[in-house]
């Protein structure tokens, strides 16, 4: 079993203590028999691979995980607004793995493992699919999203739909991050009145609250990276075509892609590698495949930073917050201290005018073109095409705008015009050329920069101080960004440190990551503080 089934862990989950006082029973455990109660608080420190050893040692079964989440959900998300449903049928998804573990073993580090998805995700089943919209509540998918068949095939529970920012935050200029009319308000863990960030808000709350194991989000511009850095969880933006897109709720395909968030480094690179894979009717996934060695092992490696060359990105990073540049000292210190050459004067270059003028125009024409053949495509009673979304909010108003689908509109979304074709290349370079010349000059093995500002009270996030985006140019390139727990401002808010690279450097950005959160061990578990002020 590896990384995840050699481990034991017993003592630290308190599963020894449980057996000892009977809250689980051997021999229910071990024939999946009877719904003994997981000991309270260990799914909140449980990671995959404790889960995954107490189920291979038959201490615990998957059904009863899930029904520990599924418990953990009804207690905590009337705060947290962080789950808009969960899957009527995943006890008895639970129960099958179960079954087959009994009769053939697991079949992977997934197995029984219950996991959230994005509600712009795809499953042909009971849960719906409406990004956050009403507009999409008639929406009948036929057929899951490749990755949740991939999810499917790996054993996995699919717990329900996390909460995400309405539209995936491309609709108006209006809208709250983390807010959705399906969903409600995601609020942060930490301090309940601040953002969650968005727009895979609702995943990241969940992962780091406990209400899964782990969770699945999508970004196209930030959309993991800044919710994990809110909440003190990892997440992965993979190299574009590491994950399918398919049956996924689009903004555009030269940006999107789903990525896990979760509490280590471990449980998310176990997520990705099961997510991950080539997909005939997504053509970047076959540019992509053998980014990934085999075995993660490979990859998860406590000297990983030994000996490589770590650019710091300062401008526009430092000196905005004060909490901000203590953690981000205290991490490059311990960069240090891993072995890492810490080479100063790595700053990505603003993109400038190339976001206004080309890439906005690229993406206004992307996302007619994605949306068109989405909603084209998916069955039931809903607007069939951007015009006749733009139709719908115009007869039910909702007091929000839809600049975004307005301007998308006036485009031809004619992705093969020679206008459209210029846009994204010149967006598309610049944004490799920002994070490929540092790499070269200074010849790196990664970029290292604080991923955000701690959380911004909910509806102020557009007010909060000035801030240079970290995402965009990773975005816009194609390339992987991973953020990794990395402090707390003195209020306690998180804070992230986000490792950038190249196209296909995933698996060295995810050892980096490892190597760094193993040395610093700086996730503090939630408090569910109402405010800080």
């Amino acid at each position: 079993m590896g990384v995840y089934g050699r481990r034991r862990c017993f003592a630290v989950l308190g599963l020894a203590t449980a057996l000892a006082v009977g809250a689980l029973s051997p021999a229910a455990a071990s024939t999946g028999a009877g719904h003994g109660a997981v000991p309270a608080g260990l799914l909140e420190r449980a990671t995959v691979v404790d889960l995954q050893t107490a189920m291979h040692a038959r201490l615990l079964t998957s059904e009863q995980v899930t029904r520990g989440y599924l418990d953990r959900i009804e207690r905590l998300n009337p705060r947290l607004n962080a789950v808009v449903r969960v899957n009527p049928d995943a006890i008895a998804m639970a129960r099958r793995s179960d079954a087959h573990r009994r009769a053939r073993g697991a079949r992977g580090p997934l197995e029984g493992i219950p996991v959230l998805l994005k509600e712009n995700m795809n499953t042909a089943d009971r849960q719906g699919t409406t990004a956050g919209a009403t507009a999409l509540l008639g929406a009948q998918p036929a057929e899951d999203a490749f990755l949740v068949s991939r999810l499917r095939a790996a054993g996995a529970v699919i717990l329900g739909k996390a909460n995400q920012s309405e539209w995936s935050n491309f609709r108006g200029s209006d809208l709250v991050d983390g807010w959705s009319a399906v969903g409600g308000q995601t609020h942060n863990p930490y301090v309940l009145d601040r953002s969650a960030s968005g727009s895979s808000s609702g995943s990241a709350a969940s992962a780091a609250a406990g209400l899964a194991a782990v969770a699945i989000g999508t970004d196209t511009d930030g959309s993991v990276v800044y919710p994990a850095s809110a909440t003190s969880t990892v997440g992965i933006r993979p190299t574009l075509g590491l994950v399918s897109r398919t049956g996924i709720v689009p903004i555009t395909s030269r940006h999107d892609t789903p990525g896990p968030l979760a509490r280590t480094v471990t449980d998310a690179a176990l997520t990705l590698w099961a997510i991950q894979g080539a997909d005939p009717a997504d053509p970047d996934t076959a540019a992509a495949a053998g980014t990934l060695p085999s075995d993660p092992r490979t990859v998860l490696r406590r000297d990983a930073l030994r000996g490589k060359r770590i650019g710091l990105w300062r401008e526009g990073h430092v000196g905005v917050d004060a909490d901000v540049d203590r953690v981000f000292d205290a991490a490059v210190r311990r960069l240090r201290d891993l072995g890492a050459t810490v080479v100063e004067g790595a700053d990505v270059p603003d993109l400038g005018e190339v976001t206004t003028e080309h890439m906005l125009p690229a993406v206004l024409t992307e996302f007619k073109h994605d949306l068109n053949a989405y909603l084209g495509a998916t069955p039931g009673r809903h607007p069939r095409n951007l015009r006749e979304l733009i139709d719908f909010y115009d007869r039910h108003p909702d007091g929000h705008d839809h600049l975004l689908f307005d301007m998308a509109d006036k485009t031809d979304g004619d992705l093969s015009a020679p206008a459209y074709r210029a846009h994204r290349e010149a967006a598309t370079g610049a944004a490799r050329r920002a994070i490929d010349d540092p790499l070269v000059r200074h010849r790196l093995d990664a970029i290292v920069t604080p991923t955000s500002l701690p959380a911004p009270v909910i509806g102020r996030e557009r007010d909060s101080a000035p801030f240079a985006k970290t995402t965009t140019h990773a975005a816009a390139a194609g390339y992987p960004h991973i953020t990794v727990p990395a402090g707390y401002a003195a209020n306690g808010l998180p804070l992230g440190l986000s490792f950038i690279g190249t196209r296909s450097s995933d698996a060295h950005l995810i050892g980096y990551a490892y190597a760094f959160e193993q040395a610093t061990n700086a996730r503090q578990t939630p408090r569910y503080l109402p405010t800080t002020r």
